[in-house]
């Protein structure tokens, strides 16, 4: 979002001021997620590499091993624990990914309370593949339709409480400095858009 675009549409600087400071908030939020999903994703390959180093060390204990039941048994003992690390280290980052990704996606689908729309979620249906959840559309479709007022865009501070003027067809000149003023962000696109030489003359 551009400062000059909001700027045009002839709205307060302060107001301006303020919907850019949310924007930005926004902004931030999404990058700072992909940033910790992509942590998550850089410590299980570290992880991986690590076991996988374990588990060549242990093969190769395994064959110097050979003739010595008592250290065979040992290295057993010491695989199987290895392999056990290694899932419940997966999970819980998996998990961890899922989560984000999740959070992610429902910002995106602008719904206003990600914790009661998770709420109605199926997760055990829902799949993350890469960097993709696959399912979660297929839910919140439906849920979009039963339960619309948990989704929609958040109106700007500085524009909430404002009544919003629709300009009469046909009757631009009706529309004055005051109403303009008065206007919603919605409503001034709408006449710049309609009007434009009227918009001109009222934000001027």
């Amino acid at each position: 979002m551009k400062r000059a675009f909001l700027t045009d549409l002839g709205i307060d600087t302060e107001v301006v001021d303020k919907i850019m400071k949310e924007h930005g908030k926004a902004v931030n939020e999404l990058k700072e997620e992909n940033e910790k999903v992509e942590q998550y994703k850089e410590q299980l390959e570290e992880k991986d590499k690590q076991l996988k180093d374990r588990d060549t060390q242990l093969e190769e204990l395994s064959k110097k091993a050979k003739g010595s039941e008592e250290l065979t048994e040992e290295i057993e003992k010491l695989k199987e624990a290895n392999e056990k690390t290694t899932k419940e280290y997966e999970d819980k980052l998996s998990k961890q990914a899922f989560e984000h990704e999740l959070e992610k996606d429902l910002k995106k689908a602008k719904a206003k309370n990600p914790t009661a729309v998770k709420a109605l979620l199926d997760l055990e249906k829902i799949k993350l593949d890469g960097d993709k959840l696959i399912g979660l559309e297929d839910q919140l479709g439906p849920i979009k339709e039963t339960d619309d007022y948990l989704f929609g865009d958040e109106e700007p501070p500085g524009l909430k409480g404002r009544t919003p003027h629709t300009p009469k067809s046909g009757e631009p000149k009706g529309v004055t400095k005051e109403d303009f003023k008065n206007m919603s962000y919605t409503d001034r696109v709408e006449l710049k858009n309609s009007n434009p030489e009227l918009y001109q003359t009222l934000k001027g």
